[in-house]
């Protein structure tokens, strides 16, 4: 056993102060120790205090002196600590983490105390071992172990040993039958007493001590390192056994820190413990039992073996985390960790990493358990188990089965034979399914019930395996044979070729010949046919296990071990033919030894050596076989006279041969070989300082630079200096420098300088670097020393001051390669920020980059954010690039990076988050598309976005499209083909035969036959018409008809029209487009007889009539003819007839029948817009007639001049105009007829600019008319604010009947909530210039000093106190005028609504501190708000509070609250609080008058005083007047204000806006201001 202190727990103090007590927590991790003073203390493994607490007695009353702590257990957990008391009672806390809150859960009152077994320590030395059980057994020999030479106080008792501390300042540790094991001498310490108390960790790693001034009688506390061995396993774990029987090991991992405690549950004694599966699992052995342990969650097992005989050939097998599988000589056994004893066994002969125990893998809450395991009864029989010996499942099969897996679940099982096909079977319904019936590799993915499998060269996937039918299937290799090779493709052929050879798929594996590597790919297939011809030779044996395909494989990779031992498996001769054929000879002779070909495989390596060229290793070969002559032959072949040297040297029979040696020589002299100075020291000496020469540059080769010195000092060879700085000989290298005489030694200073300047002895180096010439390394030197003052001196002497920055520069640049980046930014204040960016930038430091950036460039603060945004989006960190891309307002960005990398949670939070609902749904649509199914529908269904999702697919995705409709929405489907066939036909010209299937699956089939109609093309439209739709196909025989018509193709369309059996269609075709009567007759004649006779009756049967009239001189009867003839489908035909008649008429007929005839026709030419008729009339001097015909027809320059003619009809043709230009709404064509109506029109019609423009052109009568007309719209509108200034920009008009707009204007604008800040200020003061201007004129006009004056006399004042508290807002320093004017305001709630000032008011006086006044109209604002408006009764107000004040009582009340219910709210909460409070003087502050400060009419006399032009507070001591009369201000007040206006900090334009104001106002400001401006 060994024991080492650790540290000191608590030193001793200088009194007594025994501690009462220690305890080890179970895991390890805490110590408890209890002081003197009741208080425990917590500590960590390593000594290092965490935590305290005290401990209290079992009553209060007794006091915190009354109870001793006696003894301290830690629970089994380690989260409880019980506390044993002298008054009789246990407490238990909890502990928690370090730093909580210790509480007590429990406390036991006691009366007795029992245990199991007892070790006691008597005065006369000694020691007792008692146990006590209830059945009375023994669990060990009982009664006196030993006597300790003192009497044990302290007592520790371990597993396998107790350890005994006593008066004699000596620690012993005594085995379990009481012999000594080791004792600790403390006796020559003068400072040691005697020890009190020791406790044992419970795995007896760790033991404390307290002693007398170092322990518990002056409360020190010792910890002590207690093992019995350690082990250091592959440099990676510490292995102890802390006990001679080793019950317990434990074992810790360097890289993290962790330990596990393993123990035998059984309390047998361990062997050798292994770390196994990557290093993640623990195997140890007892004599009965196996001990299995997981590394990283801490679970432990333990299971006494069932097999007896076989013990140590057991195979371990840790492919699945939850569970380990143990193959033993037919049995295979199943061990959960964390779970003592066998989860389950089962006979097998065939152990496979996939006989997959699968154990509540993917489990819920409120199931069963669920642990299955599917194994091979024989080659062609699986059977599933319960782990519990109940089969559920047995399948045989027809074929050997190669391969098993169940999926996480246990419910299904896959599986693969020899034929190489995939099925899949139902646990539950036992119903099986061939997914494939070939396949090369099949898996389960992880944490899903997804299928992989490979078929050939394909990949398939079962996304669901309830539905096996459905498969999605991807071609590997054919898809990377369709893509063109490069970089990136040439990496995926690798990949797949690794990924193939790893899993021994050879044929696969083959792809490298898409790598061109055609070395392989012959291999390979050499490979696969010994695999095949293994197969077919053994009938179904899995040729790719056979020992020459695996010792292959193990070549292949340059496992040549692995091969070998392939080989040895009934091939010797295979392997050693190898190891020849890849000229590894060694290794075959070595696997050779004692083979009888043994000689002759020398005799060939030797050969090989030879025909090779290899004399050097033939030479070996000759001199490990004896044969020193050959050797050195070969040596000297080889160009290696040194190891010929060598032998000769060492063999004397060959050292005396004179020709050996010449020879040797003269290859060392040809050679230049060191080794030469020893023959030519007695043969050559001429040549001796040569060779020192040449040894010492070998000896420099070989890194003994100690040993060059000499050689270079007897060469004289300035080397000499070189090596001794390379052998870290400086003085020597000084000595030697000193006594040179060349200059170019200058260059050795530097080094030996450099040397100097590293171990700090700044003044030797500095005196080397200026004898070397390099004052500026000195320089370098301090600088980095920061030794700045010996900087400074050196650099005046040699250095400009750019140079000077550019030396702290550098300086900033090792700085930053140390890691000391803020240094390194203070010196590069030279005005190099660009440099510390760029550091920073370089080193990922970000933050610091933004934050230099900020500072000195803001203007590419933006640019600077999107930079490093793309470069973190380039390494992958996402959040760190989305943080800056919110930073550059590039919220776009972000999300497109997210979509980039199917991140697309993230996508739609930024999306969802920035820019609202559209762009949301669109990255969720995308988001779908990527997943596809059914996970797409309940994705679009979670989200609300399903019939959107739909909606949007059919402007592209329509496949997708198709997807969501056939899973959620199948009575979409035809109106989705609809949408994909006008898609088609839209989109992709050329693709009608797509879009016609479409349609048709629409059940639309009508569409498609119109779509060849369109594009003329018959045939099809006639094939879609006759198989879909035979009601169309006559339409299609007219629309090819019309066509042939077109062609004058009258033949075809004839046939065509009489195929459609529209024969009617073909004598309108006839009649009128071609005007072939005879062929409409015969047509008519042939297919309609009926309507024969209507047909003869036409236009063009009268027309040939009235023609023969005509040449025989019947001109009467010819013009009845013509007028018969009515044809209003044809209109040249009308004019025709029309003009003959009337022509006729003229020529031959009465002036009575010519009038009669021109009246008949000339309204016909007028209704076919032939104004000819116009001639007509005149030609028979109808005027009227005529000037009616060409203003129906627009001719107005006509019409005018035939009414100029005639005079009476010119006002007739103006006032016809004028209605035309009316209806036709060309207004700027009337103004120059008539302005009014043209204003008018712009009116109606709201082009109120061209309206008020050319009003404007007129007078100033018409422009205020349609003014005031324009402002009562915006007022209407909501828009007094424009109404403001056109009002402004055209001048205010004293007409009385605009007065009612002015009003309303005034209350429109000053109405508005919260309009008392600065940002008002502009309109209100626009409202005040406005009624300046109105009030000037209204005094030059005849309403000077009516009533509507004093009205808007009194708007003007209000206006200005709006304008000036929104001014005074502004600025800090004025809110307290600010607030005077909301007082004031209140005088003139009949004007203004009363709850808007009130609160205005109350909060004003809040802000300035006026809280009685704030409470007072708050208050009243409240009222307003809940009795007045609501209950609309204003007798219900209370006007108590303003009785003697000029705050009107009977004002307007408001139809609603000027402020939202929040802020009500808060009033309604601050008013109640001041109130209960009644910390506030509720009454209005008084002045001089006794009279409310703000009221301009006192209390007592009824006196009006003059309001103050600034805040309208009365003037009433010292003041300032104006020329105006009426016009003063308090001069306090005027004074604050003028002040601020005047500040630089401030110099506000609005308060110089209202000092201009006054001034215009009140005939200017006073004399002492004139200044201002």
């Amino acid at each position: 056993m060994i024991l080492k202190h650790i540290k000191t727990l608590l030193p001793p103090q200088e009194k007594v102060a025994k501690l009462p007590c220690l305890a080890w927590a179970p895991n390890n991790n805490k110590v408890a120790v209890c002081t003197p003073d009741r208080v425990v203390l917590l500590y960590d493994e390593q000594g290092e205090r965490r935590d305290k607490f005290s401990t209290k007695p079992v009553d209060p009353k007794y006091g915190k002196d009354s109870y001793a702590v006696t003894a301290m257990a830690f629970s089994p957990d380690s989260t409880k600590i019980a506390i044993g008391q002298s008054d009789n009672i246990i407490f238990v806390y909890k502990i928690g983490e370090d730093g909580d809150k210790k509480t007590i859960c429990n406390k036991f009152v006691q009366t007795s105390v029992s245990g199991s077994g007892v070790l006691s320590g008597h005065h006369d030395g000694t020691i007792v071992r008692y146990f006590l059980s209830d059945d009375g057994s023994r669990e060990s020999q009982q009664g006196q172990l030993v006597r300790h030479p003192g009497p044990p106080y302290a007592l520790a008792w371990g597993t396998d040993s107790f350890l005994v501390g006593s008066c004699d300042k000596k620690v012993v540790v005594y085995d379990r039958e009481g012999q000594v094991l080791q004792t600790f001498d403390y006796s020559r310490d003068p400072s040691e007493k005697m020890f009190h108390v020791a406790a044992a960790s419970p795995s007896g790693h760790t033991v404390v001590l307290g002693s007398h001034d170092q322990g518990t009688m002056c409360g020190g506390a010792e910890m002590f390192d207690c093992y019995r061995r350690r082990i250091n396993f592959k440099k990676k774990f510490e292995i102890t056994y802390v006990s001679l029987s080793q019950l317990q090991v434990i074992v810790r991992n360097y890289s993290t820190g962790t330990r596990v405690v393993l123990s035998s549950y059984y309390d047998y004694e361990m062997g050798e413990v292994r770390i196994m599966g990557k290093d993640r699992f623990l195997v140890a052995r007892t004599s009965d039992s196996i001990l299995l342990g997981d590394l990283m969650t801490n679970r432990l097992s333990e299971f006494q073996v069932p097999w007896s005989g076989s013990g140590g050939n057991e195979k371990f097998f840790f492919d699945n985390e939850k569970v380990c599988m143990i193959f033993n000589v037919g049995e295979l056994s199943l061990v959960e960790y964390s779970s003592n004893g066998v989860l389950g066994s089962v006979r097998t002969e065939f152990m496979n990493p996939h006989l997959i125990v699968r154990l509540n893998e993917r489990s819920r809450s409120g199931l069963e358990d669920n642990k299955k395991l599917a194994y091979l009864i024989d080659m062609k029989t699986i059977a599933v188990d319960l782990l519990k010996g109940i089969n559920v499942g047995t399948i045989n099969h027809n074929s050997k089965i190669l391969w098993l897996e169940l999926n996480e679940t246990g419910h299904h099982l896959l599986f693969r034979d020899r034929k190489l096909q995939l099925h899949l079977y139902d646990i539950k319904s036992s119903a099986r399914t061939t997914l494939l019936s070939y396949c090369s590799f099949a898996q389960w993915v992880p944490g899903s019930d997804v299928v992989v499998a490979q078929s050939d060269r394909n990949l398939c996937i079962w996304y669901s395996v309830d539905s096996p039918e459905s498969v999605t299937t991807f071609p590997a290799m054919e898809f990377l044979e369709t893509m063109e090779m490069s970089a990136e493709i040439e990496a995926m052929w690798k990949t797949l070729s690794k990924l193939a050879l790893g899993a021994q798929q050879l044929h696969i594996a083959e792809c490298f010949a898409a790598l061109g590597d055609v070395s392989m790919v012959r291999f390979l297939r050499q490979t696969s046919d010994v695999a095949d011809k293994v197969s077919q030779e053994s009938q179904g044996e899995d040729g790719a296990s056979h020992y020459k395909v695996q010792a292959r494989l193990a070549t292949l990779d340059k496992n040549f071990k692995l091969a070998e031992m392939h080989f040895l498996q009934g091939a010797l001769d295979e392997a050693i033919e190898t190891y020849k054929r890849l000229h590894m000879w060694d290794d075959a002779i070595a696997l050779a030894e004692g083979y009888p070909e043994l000689d002759r495989l020398r005799a060939s390596h030797y050969q090989w050596l030879l025909k090779t060229g290899q004399q050097n290793e033939a030479g070996e070969v000759k001199e490990r076989q004896g044969d020193f002559h050959a050797a050195i032959g070969h040596y000297l072949k080889a160009g290696l006279p040194t190891k010929a040297a060598r032998v000769a040297i060492s063999r004397p029979e060959i050292s005396r041969s004179a020709e050996t040696v010449e020879a040797i020589a003269a290859s060392l002299v040809k050679g230049e070989f060191y080794e030469r100075v020893e023959l030519a020291r007695a043969a050559f000496p001429a040549e001796v300082v040569k060779l020192e020469n040449a040894w010492g540059d070998h000896l420099v080769q070989l890194k003994q630079m100690d040993a060059a010195i000499n050689h270079f000092i007897e060469a004289y060879s300035l080397k000499a200096i070189e090596a001794a700085i390379a052998a870290r000989q400086w003085k020597k290298a000084v000595h030697i420098l000193d006594i040179q005489d060349d200059p170019s030694t200058a260059k050795y200073y530097i080094k030996i300088a450099q040397h100097y300047a590293s171990i700090r002895d700044y003044e030797m180096a500095e005196q080397l670097f200026v004898k070397g010439g390099r004052v500026r390394d000195a320089i370098e030197m301090y600088t980095t020393a920061g030794r700045w003052e010996e900087v400074h001196k050196l650099a005046v002497t040699c250095m400009t001051e750019e140079e000077v920055a550019a030396l702290y520069v550098g300086r900033a640049q090792e700085m930053e390669r140390d890691g000391r980046f803020r240094e390194a930014e203070l010196l590069t204040t030279v005005k190099q920020i660009d440099l510390a960016i760029a550091m920073y930038k370089k080193n990922q430091m970000f933050d610091q980059v933004i934050r230099l950036v900020a500072k000195h460039y803001p203007d590419l603060l933006t640019e600077t954010h999107l930079h490093l945004a793309k470069e973190l989006e380039a390494e992958l960190r996402f959040s760190e690039a989305e943080f800056h891309f919110m930073e550059a307002e590039d919220w776009k960005s972000a999300v497109q990076m997210y979509r980039a990398k199917n991140m697309w949670e993230d996508a739609y939070r930024q999306v969802a988050k920035k820019h609202g609902s559209d762009a949301a749904q669109k990255v969720v649509f995308l988001w779908a598309r990527s997943l596809g199914g059914e996970a797409a529908v309940k994705l679009l269904t979670k989200f609300g976005l399903l019939e959107f999702a739909v909606e949007f697919s059919t402007e592209k995705y329509f496949d997708f499209a198709f997807e969501l409709v056939r899973l959620s929405h199948k009575e979409k489907l035809p109106e989705i083909h609809l949408k994909h066939a006008i898609y088609l036909e839209d989109e992709f010209q050329g693709k009608f035969p797509e879009a016609e299937v479409e349609f048709i699956r629409a059940g639309k089939p009508n569409e498609a036959v119109l779509r060849y109609v369109h594009n003329k093309d018959w045939a099809n439209a006639e094939r879609v018409a006759e198989n879909h739709d035979p009601d169309s196909v006559p339409d299609v025989l007219v629309g090819q008809a019309k066509v042939s018509l077109e062609q004058k193709d009258f033949q075809k369309a004839e046939a065509l029209l009489l195929r459609a059996q529209r024969p009617e269609l073909a004598v309108t075709f006839y009649k009128q487009d071609a005007g072939m009567w005879s062929d409409a007759i015969r047509i008519c004649k042939e297919y309609l007889p009926n309507k024969l006779g209507l047909l003869q009756e036409g236009g063009e049967g009268l027309l040939e009539q009235a023609r023969e009239w005509e040449q025989s001189g019947e001109y009467s009867r010819a013009v009845e003819c013509y007028l018969k003839v009515k044809d209003d489908a044809n209109a040249a035909l009308m004019e025709k007839c029309c003009m003959k008649a009337a022509e006729l008429s003229i020529k031959f007929l009465s002036g009575d029948r010519a009038v009669e005839v021109v009246r008949a026709v000339a309204p016909r030419l007028a209704q076919l817009r032939r104004f000819s008729a116009a001639e007509l009339y005149l030609s028979m001097d109808l005027f009227k007639d005529a000037i009616d015909v060409f203003i129906e027809g627009e001719e107005w320059n006509k019409a005018k001049r035939v009414a100029k003619e005639q005079e009476p009809y010119e006002t007739y043709v103006d006032q016809k105009y004028k209605e035309y230009l009316k209806n036709q709404g060309r207004a700027e064509s009337l103004v120059d007829v008539d302005v009014m109506a043209a204003l008018d029109m712009y009116a109606e019609r709201g082009q109120w600019d061209k309206c008020l423009e050319t009003a404007s052109k007129q007078n100033l009568k018409v422009l205020h008319k349609y003014l005031a007309l324009y402002a009562t719209h915006l007022i209407k509108e909501g828009d007094a604010q424009r109404a403001l200034e056109l009002y402004l920009q055209y001048g205010a008009s004293p007409n009385p009947q605009n007065f009612n707009i002015y009003k309303h204007l005034f209350l429109d604008l000053v109405s508005p909530p919260d309009n008392d800040g600065p940002d008002s200020y502009r309109m209100l003061a626009n409202l005040r210039d406005f009624l300046l201007q109105l009030c000037k004129s209204v005094s030059m006009s005849a309403q000077a000093n009516s009533p509507a004056h004093e009205d808007f006399e009194q708007m003007l004042l209000i206006a200005h106190y709006f304008a000036t508290r929104s001014a005074s807002n502004g600025q800090e320093q004025l809110i307290t005028i600010a607030a005077k004017l909301s007082v004031s305001l209140l005088r003139h709630t009949r004007t203004i609504p009363a709850d808007k000032a009130f609160y205005e008011a109350g909060k004003a006086c809040k802000k300035v501190g006026w809280e009685s006044m704030a409470f007072i109209f708050l208050n009243h604002f409240l009222d307003l708000c809940y009795q007045a408006i609501e209950d609309d009764s204003e007798g219900a107000l209370d006007h108590m509070d303003f009785m003697d004040t000029d705050i009107p009582f009977d004002v307007p009340l408001p139809s609603k609250v000027c402020i939202t219910e929040g802020p009500l709210e808060q009033i309604r909460n601050w008013v109640l609080t001041v109130s209960v409070d009644q910390q506030v003087e509720q009454v209005l502050p008084r002045d001089e008058r006794n009279t409310f400060e703000g009221s301009l009419v006192a209390a007592g006399s009824g006196l009006r005083s003059v309001p103050c032009v600034l805040t309208g507070y009365p003037v009433l001591g010292n003041n300032i007047q104006f020329s105006a009369l009426g016009k003063a201000a308090n001069k306090e007040d005027w004074n604050r204000f003028v002040m601020v206006t005047k500040l630089q900090t401030s110099h506000s334009p609005e308060c110089q806006d209202v000092l201009r104001f006054i001034g215009l106002w009140c005939g200017g400001l006073p004399a002492s201001d004139l200044f201002f401006h």
